[in-house]
């Protein structure tokens, strides 16, 4: 085993490193302990350059129930807020790994699970799984930023004002989602996605996913001048 903690596991594998919540019992419910647990695993994956590609998954029959409701209970107003900004840094933590990350949903992901799955650069479902942001129906507010930059601000609005539950099918319609698979089709999908990519030159793809991500957030010049660094970056290589 490459890391084993508390909520989550890694395993790595001819390059590719595959990230399990491991909290079945719960429905990998997201506690302080797993965004701890996801800062750490982060902070070794990114670090280790034969990492290629990274997989993020989950044991069990729920991707991410969201976030704990039995621990948010116990936590009064200024606990919730430390609360909430650990699970930004877990996110934040999973969005900014040098490597590509796929995550792959094979059931229900609501709440944090949706931010976990949107803050890897790209997502395969099952077709079994389903989606939803049900912050404003427990009264609270939360993934206004990730999913509206994917889907736009008109859908990001119903979907969160709503709070409804939605299928794979249309999370790839919106754009959460890239392809939708059969379960029992769903693994040797990842796993011939992944190895594809590890396939790759590592720093190129690395290059160019830092393109992407700092470019949709400037100016097309300023795009286009961060695209121009990276290519004299790798003709210097």
């Amino acid at each position: 085993m490459y890391l084993e903690l508390e909520t989550l596991y890694v395993s790595v594998e001819k390059g590719i490193a595959t990230l399990t919540l491991n909290r079945p019992q719960q429905r990998n419910a997201c506690n302080g302990q797993m965004c701890r647990d996801l800062l750490t695993a982060a902070a070794r994956l990114g670090a280790d350059d034969a990492v290629r590609v990274v997989v993020v998954r989950a044991a069990g029959t729920a991707f991410c129930a969201g976030m704990d409701l039995k621990e948010n209970q116990q936590l009064s107003a200024g606990d919730m807020l430390g609360r909430r900004a650990l699970g930004f840094s877990a996110y934040d933590a999973l969005e900014n790994l040098p490597q590509p990350v796929i995550a792959v949903v094979q059931g229900p992901a609501y709440g944090s699970g949706c931010e976990i799955a949107a803050a890897c650069d790209f997502v395969l479902a099952s077709s079994e799984a389903r989606f939803c942001y049900p912050e404003v129906a427990r009264g609270t507010v939360g993934a206004t930023q990730r999913l509206p930059r994917i889907a736009g601000t008109r859908k990001a609005k119903e979907l969160l004002f709503t709070s409804r539950v939605f299928d794979a099918a249309e999370a790839k319609e919106i754009g959460l989602v890239n392809h939708v698979y059969a379960p029992d089709e769903l693994d040797a999908a990842v796993q011939d996605m992944a190895a594809r990519i590890a396939e790759m030159d590592p720093g190129t793809v690395q290059a160019t996913k830092r393109c992407v991500d700092r470019g949709v957030e400037t100016t097309r010049e300023g795009a286009m001048a961060i695209e121009l660094l990276a290519i004299q970056q790798n003709l210097q290589g």
